[in-house]
Order: structure tokens, then sequence, then C-alpha cells
């Protein structure tokens, strides 16, 4: 149930009109300004959030709740303040609504204040410019897509093709290796997913630096609007009162911009191209500049996007696109083929691969990777329809290197040990570039490419002793 902030003075208004989640309030005494958070009901458990004002005496509100049993001429509160969200030490550990009730059949927590979910981004002259390389252990992402501390990072994909069990292999490698806390925010995804992650996270033992912000597809689109804001403001917390890093990982950013279309919708605005909202490329922007790095800490965060019909072109993927510093691609053909992580290297980019970032040899070999990768997509067709006899020996080389470079960027996951039976294993950068360099080399070219498809570090190819290398802890003020 929505909670008043404590000391705030109700003024009554009341319902005039109810349309699905848009219910408009007639106001005698003053109209709350836009934002506010409203209370309905016999309990005040109905919360509503001005959207507009229509007039002198009306505002048009978006209901976060079900608005089942409101009626006209019911009573409706002002609070006073917009939605707020718990903020302290207190929430470490918890799972959180978008009103920030818990529900994982806990107390309620204390030694918590609350914020208004509504903030502005640090400003320029308080984010710091540093690059710093945010390893994860998985040896697509580390060799070719590195990612950034304190930048935000894209799954794209569509609908089956491994965007959440990437994201759960991110938080398994990240959680146990990132000095900082770590939150995760479902917006608008299945119920059955978020129970599943909590016990997942709680068996693992890492839920200890966890918090958890659900509004899942049930709800009304009002609150799945809102629930990144408040995950958002949870972090902000850490990075800027307690001054740690903060892993923030979204899925799924797509619903975000849905519920925001089915808003837009339900208010009467003239839909835009696709009919997405024409407020769009605002309401994502006002999410993602809140992702920043500042002197004190940094948010780093990873996000899926769901890709309508695989198009790229949609103006939802385009516009979530200009916000990142590395985009993941998955491929439903590389799926198809089994090939998992099933990341699409050609399409997929991140701006942190440059020489002055992650080093020139580094940097090399993974051009060289790609061309490599490109040639053999360039041979598919002429593979396809003459057969692989008719290459010359030179392309036949480098077929041989590329398909066994894709077998080696495949990798098993900890999430997923209990459907192939297969081990997860993290690799470092330093084995994963071993490998590849030693591929490109034709070190393995009388090896089947088998031996390296689902392997950790490249040794086990050729059972060679392996020695444990581990992932490097995040240093907490890196950025």
């Amino acid at each position: 149930m929505p909670v008043s902030p404590p000391g705030a003075l109700p003024l009554p208004g009341r319902v005039t009109a109810i349309r699905a989640s848009v219910v408009d309030v007639r106001f005698e005494a003053g109209l709350p300004p836009i934002r506010t958070l409203l209370l309905a009901g016999e309990r005040g458990e109905i919360a509503l959030e001005v959207m507009a004002q229509l007039d002198a005496l009306r505002v048009r509100c978006i209901a976060l709740t079900s608005t089942q049993g409101l009626a006209r001429h019911m009573a409706v509160h002002d609070t006073g303040a917009p939605l707020q969200a718990p903020v302290g030490p207190g929430i470490v550990s918890r799972m959180f609504d978008v009103f920030g009730q818990p529900i994982d059949r806990l107390p309620a927590p204390a030694n918590v204040q609350r914020r208004s979910v509504h903030r502005a981004p640090p400003p320029l002259s308080s984010q710091s410019t540093r690059s710093v390389v945010f390893e994860t252990g998985i040896k697509a992402i580390d060799v070719l897509l590195p990612l950034e501390t304190g930048g935000k990072a894209g799954l794209f994909g569509g609908a089956g093709v491994g965007k959440t069990v990437l994201l759960t292999e991110l938080i398994h490698n990240m959680v146990g290796h990132h000095d900082g806390v770590s939150i995760f925010c479902g917006i608008g995804e299945r119920c059955r997913e978020g129970e599943e992650l909590y016990h997942d996270m709680r068996e693992a033992g890492v839920l200890p630096n966890m918090v958890m912000v659900f509004g899942q597809m049930n709800e009304p689109p009002g609150a799945r609007f809102r629930v990144g804001h408040a995950a958002l403001t949870m972090a902000e917390y850490f990075r800027d009162d307690e001054h740690r890093d903060v892993l923030l990982l979204v899925d799924n950013i797509f619903r975000f911009i849905q519920a925001g279309s089915e808003v837009s919708g339900l208010m009467g605005q003239m839909p835009s191209r696709l009919g997405y909202q024409p407020t769009m490329g605002t309401e994502l922007s006002e999410l993602e500049e809140r992702i920043a790095n500042t002197a004190t800490g940094a948010i780093t965060s990873i996000q899926a996007v769901y890709v309508p019909a695989d198009d790229f072109t949609d103006p939802a993927a385009v516009h979530t696109f200009s916000h990142l510093s590395a985009s993941i691609v998955l491929s439903r053909k590389r799926a198809s083929e089994g090939l998992y992580p099933a990341i699409d290297p050609l399409q997929s980019n991140s701006k942190m691969a440059t020489p002055g970032i992650v080093g020139a040899e580094h940097y090399r070999l993974a051009q060289e990777i790609r061309r490599t990768l490109a040639q053999y997509a360039e041979l598919k067709d002429i593979i396809a329809m003459l057969g692989l006899e008719q290459l010359s020996s030179e392309d036949r080389k480098v077929v041989a290197r590329a398909r066994r470079l894709e077998r080696f960027l495949t990798q098993p996951f900890f999430t997923t040990e209990q459907f192939t039976g297969i081990a997860g294993k993290t690799v470092g950068l330093k084995d994963a570039l071993d490998g590849c360099e030693r591929i490109l080399r034709d070190e393995f070219k009388d090896h089947p490419e088998s031996a390296l498809y689902m392997i950790g570090r490249i040794a086990e190819a050729k059972g060679e002793p392996i020695t444990v290398q581990a992932l490097p802890a995040e240093d907490a003020h890196a950025a």
C-alpha cells in the first residue's frame, strides 16, 4: 500500500471521471503540482500521480495501482509530495515494489529515509571523465566489447535469444568481485523470473550486497513507468551518500518505453512514429542521464533491451542505442546454432575498444578477430553454393580460424548448469586474449572444432594444466 509522507496535510478533492488508469480529480482549494502523489480509496490504497492540470479546478492523473473500487465523487487526498523511494543502509538485501514497500514477506526495513524518485542528473562539472574497463569474466564481452565502469551497456535482442540469461550470468560473475552494491530493477518482465532470481541470489550468498526493485508486467503502466526512477534513486544514494560504486541491472528498458507509450495513449496524446509517444526521447533521457560517474562513485548500468520483431531500426532501439557506451547484440541465428552466449560480434560495438583504453595489443587482437569473422561471413554464400573445397587454401585457413574462434568464444554459464549439465566458468581477460591469439596463429588447426566448444580457458582444449586466475576486484573509486 502506498505510504503518505510524514506530516502531509491532505487537501480534499473529488473524483470526477475514471477511464481505465486515467482519473480526473477536482480540487476546490488549489491544484496540486505536476507529479504530486494523490491517495484515494477508503484506506488510501489507490495511488494516483498528477500528470496534467486541465483547468483552474481539475487535474488529470495516472493510476499507479489498480483502480478497482474507485468511483466518482470519492474523496482524494493530496500527499503534498511526489512518489518517494526508501534509501538507507536498511534497504540492502531486500526486495521492493515501486512504492518502496517490501515484497519479500519480511518486516518493513528500519534505518531508512524517503526521497523523491524525480531527481536531476549530476551536473557535468561533478562527473568524472576517466575511462576504466569493467571486467566481466565472459570471453566474448571482455575481448571484443569491453564494458566501462560508470558506463551504460545494452543487451539487445528479440524474444528468447538469451538477454535475461546473460544478465543473470553477469550478476553472478560480478556481484562476488564487485566492491560495491548491486541493484536489480525489473521493469515489466515476468513475475516468475523475479521470484527465481531472488531465490538464486539468496542461495548464491550474494543477496547481502543486493537491492531488488520490481514493477512487473501484471502491474498498471503507471507503476512500470516509475519503477526505474525508484531504483535509480536508491542507486544515487549509495553513490552520493555512501560513496560506493553501484552495479545497476535493468530488465527490460524497452518495457519502460512501452509503459510510457501506454501512459501517453491513456492521457490522449497524439502518437508519434510507429505508435510510440512523442515524448519518448525526453522520458528516456531523464532516466539514462542520471546514470553517471562522479568523483565519489560510479553507477555502472547493464540493461536488457527487447527489440520488437528483431528490427533494430525500431525507434525504441534507436533511441536507446544513443545513450550507451557498449551495445551487445544477441543474434537469433547464432542461438539456433548453439553458439551461446549468442553475441553477434560484427553488429555489437563498444566505445571502450580503443588503443588508448584497452591497450594497443588488445585492440590489435580484437580487430584481427573481427576481420577474420567478417571474412568468414562473406565466404558463407560461396561455401553454401560451391562447397568448402572450391575456396583457395588461404580462404580455407580463414574459415578454419573463424569457426574455431566462434566456438572458443562460447562459454558455459553458472546460471544454466542445471539445464546443460556443464559446470559454469569465468575466464580472465589475459586467458581469453591468449586463447584467441593462439587460434589466430593456427596452433589449433589440427584439433577438432568441437574441442573448443563450451570450454573456459584454451588450455582445456589440449588438456594442459590450468592455473587459476581470479578476476580483479573493482576499485571502489576507479572512476
